[in-house]
């Protein structure tokens, strides 16, 4: 329903988001003449290739079928982060005690209030993607199924639209899993989950990937009972274990009940609600549920957009084919985003949208001088209490590529803010190329990994290494010096015994 330009509850703040990013009564504007640049897709990707090349004077159309905002504003990153706000305070309530504070018996907790909260704010931020923003930036928007129907055109509302570049930009939507029982009886994903006013008492989630954690966590610390069934062992499959393993602990502790290694998973729908079946780790498990949601999979959305009328070679599984360049197998299509790119993030999808900027727009004679994904150091956050962030390589990427690394751990506990504030859980890791001071990799885990995690990335992109980072004062105390306690473990290596030997000497002489 989201996707048919609907949004439930159908009260006033979803109404003003629609009115913003789906207007009923908007009017397609007429096509004139060839467009510099045409984007089919109105999410992270094609919003900023659309709003950049306007802003440097191209002529621009922009083409949604849906919602635009795409499902960050929509169904992802923004109703996500509130939902993820609201359950921290509701578990910071419960843990006051332990500052002095004591939560009378019979405090009232409204699930129902906190997503009309973030319902309040994701319409609050939707005029940033709106159509009528974007058509007074001079981009025409157009609402409505857009579809190649040659090298340099392409329909929509029945009207064609010429181009002497494009970009498509259509991203990527939840897949449908292959699990028995699970279609009949019906279930929840990222698309539909946010839509929810009553808590349901009984939660499954299928998936212990990002989504799938974020979201078990916040659903049990509003008071769900949460199962997490993931097949493969432990949460997070893609992180270090240790680091992994203290958001799994502190997952327990909200109440998560994690079934991993997860094995013959059946589902049934049951008058009560529906029933789950699995296996895991030897033990047979029989669980009756209220609600059932999918944290895992994603499809490219390469349906319906005359793909083969403009020669562009894709994968119904993996997306739209892309050179380095973005570029795809007509040289006058680019593509961004979900649609084509592994790393599915907002902020993965910003930077490849400036990519298509350049290459599209101010094409470089023989390809030199071309952007290229290959230059990208993109880091991501999985945003759990505590939250995980990562930039570059993690140290078994390192040793597949032949990269020797060292590396360094510095544990929150040994940080006085952290402890200050109750939240000393997690550690810094960084992994420099052996020898040098120069960065590879980092993992954060700590309650903001994903705001300190910037500060990795820019040394990276900058070229700067741990020995920029050592001597940089940091302000005391914050929980940011644990990436200057890290770069200084470091440093202190470099302490051999023979330089050792030499100070003596020098001191000596100094006496």
């Amino acid at each position: 329903m989201e996707r048919m330009g609907k949004m439930l509850p159908a009260d006033e703040y979803n109404q003003t988001l629609i009115g913003n990013v789906h207007p009923p009564d908007w009017i397609n504007p007429k096509p004139t003449g060839r467009y510099n640049l045409v984007v089919m897709g109105a999410g992270t990707a094609g919003l900023v290739t659309a709003s950049v090349a306007a802003a440097l004077g191209a002529k621009v159309a922009l083409i949604e079928r849906h919602l635009m905002g795409g499902d960050c504003l929509n169904v992802g990153c923004v109703p996500s982060k509130g939902a993820i706000r609201a359950a921290r305070a509701w578990a910071a309530i419960r843990e006051a005690q332990a500052f002095g504070v004591k939560i009378p018996d019979g405090t009232h907790y409204d699930f129902s209030s906190a997503m009309a909260r973030m319902r309040q704010l994701r319409a609050r931020i939707s005029h940033v993607d709106s159509a009528h923003r974007y058509k007074k930036m001079g981009v025409d928007v157009f609402i409505g199924e857009g579809q190649f129907t040659g090298r340099d055109t392409v329909e929509v509302g029945g009207r064609e639209l010429r181009f002497t570049k494009a970009a498509i930009c259509t991203g990527a939507r939840a897949a449908a899993l292959p699990i028995p029982g699970l279609a009949d009886a019906g279930y929840l994903t990222n698309e539909t989950v946010f839509s929810l006013t009553e808590l349901p008492q009984r939660l499954a989630v299928i998936g212990a990937g990002p989504i799938g954690c974020e979201l078990a966590q916040s659903f049990a610390r509003f008071g769900s009972r949460v199962h997490l069934v993931e097949v493969l062992h432990g949460i997070l499959p893609k992180e270090d274990r240790d680091a992994a393993e203290i958001v799994h602990e502190s997952m327990r502790r909200d109440g998560v009940q994690l079934l991993c290694c997860g094995k013959e998973l059946t589902i049934s729908k049951t008058n009560g609600g529906k029933r789950l079946t699995v296996d895991s780790h030897g033990r047979h498990y029989d669980i009756a549920v209220d609600e059932i949601l999918v944290g895992v999979g994603r499809a490219p959305n390469v349906e319906g957009l005359g793909l083969e009328q403009a020669g562009i070679e894709y994968d119904a599984k993996i997306g739209v084919k892309v050179n380095s360049r973005l570029q795809t197998t007509n040289p006058r299509i680019f593509a961004a985003g979900d649609i084509c790119f592994p790393y599915k993030f907002t902020h993965a999808a910003d930077a490849q949208a400036q990519i298509v900027i350049q290459n599209a727009l101010f094409p470089h004679p023989f390809g030199l001088g071309c952007a290229s994904t290959d230059d990208l150091i993109i880091p991501w956050c999985t945003y759990t209490s505590p939250e995980i962030a990562h930039v570059g390589l993690y140290e078994a990427d390192a040793a597949a590529k032949g990269v020797e690394v060292e590396t360094f751990t510095f544990r929150l506990s040994e940080v006085d803010r952290a402890i200050l504030d109750g939240e000393e859980e997690g550690f810094a890791r960084l992994h420099v190329r052996k020898g040098t001071d120069r960065i590879v990799g980092a993992t954060i885990v700590a309650a903001h990994a994903g705001d300190l995690i910037s500060e990795i990335t820019v040394a990276m992109k900058a070229g700067a290494g741990l020995a920029a980072i050592a001597s940089t004062i940091h302000p005391y105390p914050t929980q940011a010096e644990v990436i200057k306690k890290t770069a200084t473990a470091w440093r202190k290596t470099k302490l051999t015994e023979g330089r050792k030997k030499i100070l003596g000497k020098w001191f000596a002489w100094m006496r």
